[in-house]
């Protein structure tokens, strides 16, 4: 369930027509709350009261996103617009985990529910990778983006949400974006990995996407895939 909270009324929002100003003042910005609520209810008060009790509230967070996310998925893919985006649970300004009554929990209301204050984007720690002088070198034009780089990102969307064969078909045309750009990878990995060995695995698992019959280590293997081509461009980005 979706709701908007503070927004403007529509019959109070202003026309299309530009209007002169003299300052450029911020806007209030309106907050959006998504209840995710269970498909089963408990059977009764005490029974919700000691699942509370004994819940683990960051993977109670971490599920309810990825569900957030999958409604945010098909809503992309219904209205064909690609700039709806899904979300993490850095965004949210506060999770709540609770049980209550169906229209109680719809309003925001609870029964019973404990508050996470989310911490937000954490500030990384300082290393060789210095992002914030990369970002300032991207904007610049003094480095350009790899194709890869953004390939290898959605793929590991897409594999978070549990989307198999999107992040085999992600991870496949990847791999070749960064064999086809000679991003230079050691001999002897992990495991002696390389490019070229992960290079033919993705491949089968990419064709069996498109057949719709994914092998049942398809996750494990795209993740080794995905990571080592992580470890690929973060090596890249530190020079090595």
């Amino acid at each position: 369930m979706l709701s908007t909270l503070g927004a403007p009324e529509r019959r109070l929002l202003a026309g299309r027509r530009p209007r002169s100003v003299s300052a450029a003042e911020p806007e209030p910005v309106p907050t959006a709350r998504a209840t995710v609520v269970r498909s089963t209810p408990f059977a009764t008060h005490d029974e919700a009261g000691e699942w509370l009790a004994g819940a683990d509230l960051d993977e109670e967070v971490a599920a309810a996103v990825l569900t957030l996310n999958r409604a945010l998925h098909a809503h992309r893919v219904a209205s064909a617009d690609p700039y709806v985006t899904e979300v993490s649970s850095s965004r949210a300004l506060v999770a709540r985990v609770g049980y209550g009554a169906g229209e109680d929990v719809a309003e925001g209301r609870f029964g019973e529910a404990r508050e996470l204050r989310m911490p937000g984007r954490r500030r990384p720690r300082r290393s060789m990778e210095a992002p914030e002088e990369r970002f300032a070198a991207l904007l610049g034009g003094r480095e350009e983006v790899l194709p890869a780089e953004e390939l290898v990102l959605r793929a590991r969307a897409d594999l978070n949400a549990g989307r198999l064969a999107e992040a085999a078909l992600q991870a496949r045309v990847a791999i070749e974006a960064l064999l086809a750009a000679g991003v230079a990878t050691p001999d002897s990995g992990p495991a002696g990995a390389s490019l070229a060995s992960h290079r033919e695995s993705i491949a089968a698992t990419a064709n069996a996407a498109l057949t719709g019959e994914l092998p049942g280590d398809s996750a494990a293997s795209l993740e080794e895939a995905v990571v080592f081509m992580e470890q690929v461009l973060k090596r890249r980005r530190l020079g090595g």
